[in-house]
């Protein structure tokens, strides 16, 4: 029996530990879902001990921008295979252009994002890069139904996403080909428009679309703003190329066409529970 060790058992590492737990492999795990206290170091060392692969989903911490799991146990982490979920706002932003593994990081808002990828990548860990994350619970048919949903006014502004079952799907094929260390992109094959998405998700609701806003009148947090202030494509050839990976959601009217199915009357006996701690 093959052993995982979970650093955050949030939204997307939940579904990675299910998966892995029903083909038979052992899971165990920090935080509120999980099996081991993060402040029990004895504990935590012991079942890094027995981890063939190690997966974090922790973000840098705010503030210091230092990456917890790497001060606290970074040392205890050389036997394992390693993973590490982090974020492709690494990239900064490319002003619309495409980018891919290759591309410069550091550059943008997400300087503590970028500084704790280039440690893991620096340990031999398999880091996966993820853009914006949709799933069950967590999509632009929860915000429209919220009343939530915003449609911004910025002509040629773009993002990439990509459903959490592909994400899954993705780490997956990196665990069991035993993939090279190195930096993968988990991302759809239709980077698109924010307001795009939100008039698909009215359209299947049978809804009409918010009105359009300026930035200003939308009244953003300010980590919503930092959002909309890069502008980006995200390549996702190398985990094609490399991991066999084929999102089933290539685009987000699929993912948004299969949530909606799931949300259905017919079908709400059996949709999945939403899990949250949501690594971005």
């Amino acid at each position: 029996m093959a052993n995982l060790f979970i650093f955050g058992l949030g939204y997307t590492a939940s579904r990675i530990a299910g998966r892995l737990k029903d083909s038979g492999w052992n899971v165990d795990a920090t935080g509120s879902a999980g099996n081991v206290d993060f402040d029990d170091r004895n504990g935590v060392i012991e079942a890094l001990r027995q981890a063939d692969w190690v997966l974090s989903s922790v973000p840098p911490e705010k503030g210091s921008g230092s990456d917890p799991v790497l001060e606290t146990f970074g040392n205890h982490l050389a036997s394992s295979r390693l993973v590490y979920l982090s974020s492709t706002g690494v990239y900064g932003d490319a002003k619309g252009a495409w980018v891919d593994e290759n591309s410069p990081t550091g550059t943008g808002r997400r300087s503590a994002r970028s500084d704790c990828d280039f440690k893991w990548l620096d340990l031999g860990s398999r880091v996966f890069r993820l853009p914006g994350i949709y799933g069950p619970g967590r999509s632009a048919l929860d915000r429209v139904r919220e009343g939530k949903a915003r449609r911004i006014d910025m002509p040629g502004q773009v993002f990439s996403r990509v459903h959490v079952d592909d994400i899954v799907s993705g780490i997956l094929a990196g665990i069991e080909r035993d993939a090279p260390p190195g930096a993968y992109n988990l991302a759809d094959d239709l980077p698109a428009s924010g307001n795009a998405v939100t008039e698909e998700a009215c359209r299947l609701l049978g809804l009409d679309p918010p009105p359009l806003q300026t930035i200003e009148e939308a009244n953003l947090s300010e980590m919503a703003r930092g959002f909309y202030s890069e502008n980006r494509r995200v390549a996702n050839g190398k985990a094609k190329r490399v991991l066999g990976w084929q999102p089933k959601y290539p685009t987000y009217r699929e993912g948004l066409r299969a949530l909606s199915a799931m949300s259905s009357p017919a079908s709400a006996n059996t949709a999945p529970e939403a899990v949250s701690g949501v690594q971005e």
